[in-house]
């Protein structure tokens, strides 16, 4: 890697910038969708509160990514428009596996301003589920570039064998399976289930997992998702409370206080979340380009390589 390959900003994802130079375009951009959409789906102005989910979230991913990119001299968008807009295919059928499954479950359901028909429905839904992949990777990629959670968290060493890969999967995919038959007793399972069947997987083909990172005492990838799952999951509590459409929640044992909708106790649903995300990010990865991942920056092999960049760098 040479100083004219490197972004703009002068230094490799996860360094400390030398000095910022102007702030991305992409961030007033994406504050200025924020500004409007955030007014117009509390206002109830029908029919553009119906319109602006998609819109609010795009803002707060464009802002995200625009401030990584300012502190750091990379982002998800600036490392590749393409890879970026595929982020938001990614996460359509990720969420339809959910929604999928909660029909099963009941957890929440949605109070809509509006019956719409059934390819429009799906598409509009779509379009709202595509922000949820996007929102969770550039809020970890904007952890990363701050001190607490750039450098490697060491702890517990978690290594099974390729046996043992393959049973943990199966126990995932026998969670996920059970919360459908038992939904009332077995529910949280779903928030764990998709992620302990696929990640083993991942493993097991030659793809990034977190099951590889803990295997060699690495868990910061684990912590900065955990993060962004739980950050993620503030403002999308935040943005439904008085949004319409809206979702509300029913579910079984935790009716207690609530932080918006979501009572307190269903906030740590998003941290298994965010590893699901990743999790079906790579195995969708997998499957569609048959290589393992070199876009994401954030997780312990993104770190790494961009540490070794850098030494490079310094060393010539």
């Amino acid at each position: 890697m040479n100083e004219a390959s490197l972004p703009a900003g002068g230094q490799p994802f996860g360094g400390r910038p030398a000095g910022r130079g102007a702030a991305p375009t992409q961030i007033g951009f994406g504050l200025a969708l924020v500004a409007v959409a955030w007014p117009l789906a509390w206002s109830g102005i029908r029919p553009f509160s119906e319109f602006t989910f998609f819109p609010l979230w795009l803002g707060y991913v464009l802002s995200v990514d625009g401030v990584t990119r300012w502190r750091s001299g990379d982002s998800l968008l600036a490392r590749s428009p393409k890879r970026f807009v595929l982020l938001f295919g990614f996460a359509v059928p990720l969420w339809w596996l959910f929604e999928f499954a909660n029909g099963y479950l009941g957890n929440w359901r949605y109070l809509p301003a509006t019956v719409w028909g059934p390819v429009a429905y799906v598409l509009l839904a779509s379009l709202a589920f595509s922000t949820v992949m996007p929102a969770l990777f550039a809020t970890a990629e904007l952890y990363r570039t701050f001190g607490v959670f750039a450098r490697p968290r060491r702890w517990l060493t978690i290594g099974p064998s390729r046996g043992g890969l393959v049973a943990i999967s199966l126990l995932g995919l026998g969670m996920f399976i059970l919360s459908l038959a038992a939904p009332r007793q077995a529910f949280p399972l779903v928030w764990l289930g998709v992620f302990f069947f696929l990640d083993p997987l991942n493993a097991l083909v030659g793809g990034k997992s977190l099951a590889d990172e803990v295997a060699r005492r690495r868990w910061d990838t684990v912590i900065v998702l955990f993060a962004a799952g739980l950050t993620c999951g503030f403002f999308w509590e935040l943005w439904n409370i008085r949004s319409l459409p809206k979702w509300v929640y029913e579910v079984p044992y935790v009716d207690g206080p609530k932080l918006f909708e979501m009572p307190w106790l269903g906030y740590g649903g998003y941290l298994p979340f965010a590893l699901e995300v990743y999790a079906a990010y790579h195995a969708l990865h997998g499957l569609l380009f048959r290589r393992r991942d070199g876009y994401l920056r954030f997780d312990a092999e993104g770190m790494d390589a961009a540490a070794g960049e850098r030494g490079a760098l310094s060393g010539r």
